[in-house]
Order: structure tokens, then C-alpha cells, then sequence
């Protein structure tokens, strides 16, 4: 898995190149202590995973991620816990406090990892599966009408009932394909094809009724003109 860090302190940077020294699926190619350097690298190369630094100058670490287009895995490395919020919305994979010790940043990788893997399997398939309780459900993509956080499980809820996965949100996004489903809300995850129709904060899929926030609506957009062309906006 590869990786960079961004971070204007050099000691944090150092702290992240130690750690990822010891983590063997990690290969950190590249620190940047410029923000801006870092989206230059970006544009050329393909990266898996970001360490980023939340406050920076110039940029902020939030701005940095949501200026990108191809969004790697994303761990926040910060000082300020207030932002643990925002990270949430942001589909962060973790949110490490420094100082953070080399359990606590493995434990991060391997759940970022684990994302990794699951990202790169579902391009071939169709379904996923599902922890419920002791058990696991296969559903299909094509099923699945919309996501919904519900405290630390999430609601797939499909064609004919509701599967409720014991998961967070942000684990769940990482589990289906980026170009299928988009989040439209801090709790809310849509399958595309499925939308009826889009007003300012809505869409509508069959029956149902899906809040969209302020925050997702340019992506929104941008998908549903890429992908599925004007008529369906109003």
C-alpha cells in the first residue's frame, strides 16, 4: 500500500517515517511539509493512502483533501481533537492524535488495509458481504437502495427489507464501488443508477426520500452529469 504524510512539522513527519518503517504492507514514498508540493505529487502519481496534518498554513489539511478529484485513503495525524467531527464527515479512515504511539498507528493501517484490499477485490464483483450479529449476509449491489448511519451500525436498506451491518459509516463506503455509490449526506449513501430525481436537498429513489446536505452537492452534480447527464437535475 502506498503512502505519503503531509505535515508542516518536520518532527511529526519523522514520527510517521518511523512508525511506517515498521508497518510491512506500508511503503511511505514520499513527506511533504509544503501542501502544495504534495497536490503537485498528486497529479502525477497514484497513491493509496495520505497521513495528513489538519492544521497547516496556508491550506488546511480539510481543504488539501477535498481539493482532490481522486481521493486516496485518508488518516488525519492532528494535535486538536475538535476535529474528530469533520473527519467523520470526510470518510477519514482514523483520526490519530499526536502524539500517537506505533501500536495505535498500526492499529489505523491495518484497518486502513484492510479498506485497501476490499476496495480492490470489489471492481470484480457484485456483492458484499454483511456482518450481522454472528452471521454474514451476501447482498447485491444492485439491491441496495441506500446506506444509512445508525450510531455504530449502518442500515443497507434494499429492494424488499433492511439489513443492518454492524459497521461503521466510513468502513461501509470503503466496501462498495466509488464509481457506483456516492455519499450524499453525513449519513446517507446512494447507488446512483437509482436516482429518480434530484432537487436542492433531495433525491428520490422509488418511495423514498434521501436527504442531501449542502456539503455534497457539487459532487453530486458533478457524478450525475458524468455519469447519468442532465435531465435527472432539477
Amino acid at each position: 500500500m502506498k503512502a505519503i504524510a503531509v505535515d508542516d512539522e518536520p518532527m511529526a513527519l519523522e514520527v510517521v517515517r518511523s512508525h511506517a518503517s515498521k508497518v510491512p504492507f506500508l511503503e511511505l514514498k514520499a513527506e511533504f511539509t509544503d501542501a502544495f508540493q504534495a497536490l503537485e505529487y498528486l497529479q502525477k502519481e497514484n497513491i493509496d493512502l495520505i497521513f495528513l496534518d489538519i492544521k497547516m498554513p496556508d491550506i488546511s489539511g480539510i481543504e488539501f483533501f477535498n481539493s482532490l478529484r481522486k481521493k486516496p485513503l485518508l488518516i488525519f495525524t492532528t494535535a486538536y481533537s475538535e476535529h474528530a467531527v469533520t473527519s467523520f464527515e470526510m470518510d477519514a479512515i482514523d483520526y490519530l492524535l499526536k502524539p500517537f504511539s506505533l501500536t495505535r498507528f498500526l492499529q489505523a493501517c491495518n484497518k486502513a488495509f484492510e479498506l485497501y484490499n476490499y476496495r480492490n477485490t470489489t471492481g470484480t464483483s457484485d456483492h458484499v458481504y454483511l456482518k450481522t450479529g454472528y452471521e454474514q449476509v451476501k447482498v447485491m449491489y444492485d439491491e441496495i437502495l441506500y446506506l444509512e448511519a445508525t450510531g455504530n451500525y449502518v442500515t443497507f436498506a434494499l429492494n424488499d427489507k433492511k439489513v443492518l451491518a454492524r459497521s461503521t459509516f466510513a468502513e461501509a463506503i470503503h466496501w462498495l464501488p466509488q464509481q457506483k455509490f456516492i455519499r450524499v449526506h453525513r449519513s446517507y449513501m446512494v447507488p446512483v443508477s437509482k436516482i429518480e430525481k434530484v432537487e436542492k436537498h433531495q433525491v428520490t429513489i422509488g418511495a423514498h426520500k434521501i436527504p442531501v446536505s449542502e456539503a455534497y452537492q457539487q459532487q453530486l452534480q458533478l457524478m450525475l452529469r458524468n455519469g447519468m447527464g442532465h435531465d435527472h437535475v432539477i
